[in-house]
């Protein structure tokens, strides 16, 4: 939001010798004679050729290869400290003219006061919003408003909520009795069912 306090000196930059490298090759650690003469594959010493091959129907044999184990890898020399080592380059800084303090920064106007909320349950109430600097002062202030009405806010939202029960209730359907005549049909129906039931038993 400002413009930085101190810049990068243009006039100066990082001498050409300037060396960063904190290590470096060793000069006298000298790559072995021969070393690039040894191949990293070699022919398995173990293979032979199967005695049921023919030369004409599967063509020429070949030996199988495998890992040679005197293979080294691509030669590097040994590290050692650089004595030439200077360390990390630092560029220098210098104030920067155009760098401009704003006493005022912190300060802001605002004409309203929002809450951004997730809850599960509605019924959250914010009211007496205190804005300030002074604890004593807040805590007088919620005293005066919050202590003074709490216990009678929880009261009405019990209430509320009792009364929100209760409606729920009103509005669930009253399940019917049956007539007594359908009663007494149903149970004709029972009976002469048991009676056939029993004659399929005697027969």
């Amino acid at each position: 939001m400002l413009k930085p306090k101190k810049i990068n000196d243009p006039e100066v930059s990082k001498p050409a010798d300037w060396v960063e490298e904190a290590q470096m090759d060793d000069p006298e650690d000298k790559k072995p004679e021969g070393h690039d003469d040894i191949k990293e594959n070699i022919v398995d010493p173990d293979a032979s050729k199967p005695e049921d091959w023919d030369d004409e129907d599967d063509g020429e044999w070949e030996a199988p290869t495998i890992k040679n184990p005197e293979f080294k890898g691509e030669w590097k020399a040994k590290r050692i400290d650089n004595t030439e080592y200077k360390g990390e380059w630092v560029h220098p800084e210098i104030e920067n003219p155009e760098y401009k303090e704003d006493a005022t920064l912190h300060e802001s106007t605002s004409y309203g006061l929002g809450f951004e909320l997730w809850q599960v349950k509605a019924g959250s109430l914010f009211d007496n919003i205190y804005v300030g600097d002074s604890l004593e002062e807040a805590q007088a202030f919620a005293k005066e408003t919050y202590e003074a009405n709490k216990e009678g806010e929880k009261t009405a939202k019990e209430d509320a909520d009792k009364a929100a029960e209760e409606a729920k209730k009103a509005e669930e359907p009253v399940k019917e009795e049956e007539p007594a005549a359908d009663a007494a049909d149903a149970a004709d129906a029972a009976d002469a069912e048991e009676g056939e039931e029993a004659e399929k038993d005697e027969l």
